[in-house]
C-alpha cells in the first residue's frame, strides 16, 4: 500500500517515536504506534508496531489481534512466542501449546524456536502438565557449554520448571547456570539460588552443587551422553499429547472458527480505517492546497505593493 508523501512521512515520523519509546517508555510507545495504526492500517509494520507496544504494557488481546494482523499482511511465523505468550496471558495454555505445535513454528530460527519452547513450556505448566513442561524444555540448546542470546533464559526456564516439579538439586544446578549465563540481569536466578540453598540443607551441599554446575559449564559432565534418552523421552511425550489432542478436536475446531472471526473482525476494522485514513489524505490534501493558494495571494499582493 503506498500512501500519499505528506501521510507517509507523519506515520513514519510516529514509528520512529514508538521504536525510541518501547524499552523505557512503552506506554507512550502504543500511542504514537496507534496513531500511526489508525492512518495506516494496511502497512504490515505499523500492525506489528502496534501489536509488539501493547504486548509491554499487556494489552493481550490487541497485542495478538495486531500482530496476527501482521501477520497475514506479511507473510512468514511473524512474533508467534509472543502470540502463544498472549493466549497464555489470557487464560488459554491449550492455544499457546497449539501454536508451538503449528506448521510455522517449523519456520522459526533458532532463537525464536527457543522462546516459543519456552512460553509453550510455561502454558503446559498452567494445564497441570509439570513433567511434561520439564521434558518439553531438554532440547538440544539447553548445553550449559553454550553461552547464546537465549541462554539464560532456556537455563532459568528449566530451572524454574525442575522446582515446580520438587526436583530442588537439579532446579539449583539449572539456576546457577542460568546465573552464569545472564550477562544482562534478565532474570533474579541470584534470588532463587538464595531460596533454595535454604532448603537444600546448608553451604557444603551447596558448595557440591555449584562446583558440579561449575564442572558441567566447561564440558566436566556427561550432558551431552544423556541426549538420545533425552530426545527419546521428549519423543513419547508428543506422541501422548498428539493422542490428547486427537480428543479435544472438536474444541479445537471451535477455537478456529472463533479464529477466523476474530481475521474477519480485523479485516473489517482495517478496511473502515482505511476509509478513514484515505479521508484523512484527502483533508491533508486540500489543506494543502488551500495553504498553497494563500500563499500564491500573499505573494500577488506583495508584488502589487511592491509595484
Amino acid at each position: 500500500m503506498t500512501l500519499p508523501k505528506g501521510l507517509a512521512d507523519n506515520v513514519a515520523l510516529h514509528l520512529i517515536a514508538a521504536g525510541q519509546l518501547i524499552d523505557s517508555e512503552p506506554e507512550r510507545a502504543l500511542e504514537h504506534a496507534r496513531y500511526a495504526r489508525q492512518r495506516a492500517p494496511r502497512i504490515p509494520s505499523v500492525r506489528e508496531a502496534n501489536g509488539l507496544a501493547a504486548y509491554l504494557t499487556g494489552e493481550w488481546n490487541e497485542a495478538l489481534s495486531e500482530l496476527r494482523a501482521a501477520r497475514r499482511m506479511a507473510g512468514g511465523p511473524g512474533h508467534l512466542a509472543i502470540m502463544a505468550d498472549c493466549e497464555r496471558a489470557m487464560g488459554r495454555p491449550e492455544r499457546a501449546v497449539e501454536l508451538s505445535r503449528s506448521e510455522e513454528a517449523t519456520q522459526l530460527d533458532q532463537e525464536d524456536s527457543v522462546e516459543l519452547r519456552i512460553v509453550a513450556a510455561g502454558a503446559r505448566r498452567d494445564l497441570g502438565e509439570i513433567e511434561a513442561s520439564v521434558v518439553s524444555l531438554q532440547i538440544a540448546e539447553l548445553d550449559p557449554k553454550l553461552q547464546e542470546p537465549w541462554s539464560a533464559r532456556l537455563f532459568y526456564a528449566y530451572a524454574d520448571n525442575l522446582a515446580a516439579a520438587g526436583r530442588e538439586r537439579e532446579a539449583f544446578t539449572w539456576f546457577v547456570h542460568a546465573a552464569n549465563a545472564d550477562d544482562e540481569d534478565e532474570t533474579d536466578a541470584p534470588d532463587r539460588l538464595e531460596e533454595l540453598a535454604e532448603k537444600l540443607g546448608g553451604p557444603d551441599v551447596v558448595e557440591e552443587l555449584v562446583t558440579e554446575a561449575e564442572a558441567a559449564e566447561i564440558g566436566g559432565d556427561d550432558f551431552d551422553d544423556d541426549a538420545a534418552e533425552v530426545d527419546d523421552d521428549f519423543d513419547e511425550l508428543d506422541e501422548k499429547l498428539d493422542e490428547e489432542a486427537g480428543s479435544e478436536a472438536a474444541a479445537d475446531d471451535e477455537t478456529a472458527d472463533n479464529e477466523a472471526a476474530d481475521d474477519k473482525a480485523v479485516d473489517d476494522e482495517a478496511a473502515d480505517d482505511k476509509i478513514a485514513g484515505d479521508k484523512i489524505a484527502d483533508d491533508e490534501a486540500a489543506d494543502d492546497k488551500a495553504t498553497e493558494k494563500a500563499a500564491d495571494a500573499d505573494n500577488a499582493g506583495g508584488g502589487a505593493r511592491a509595484q
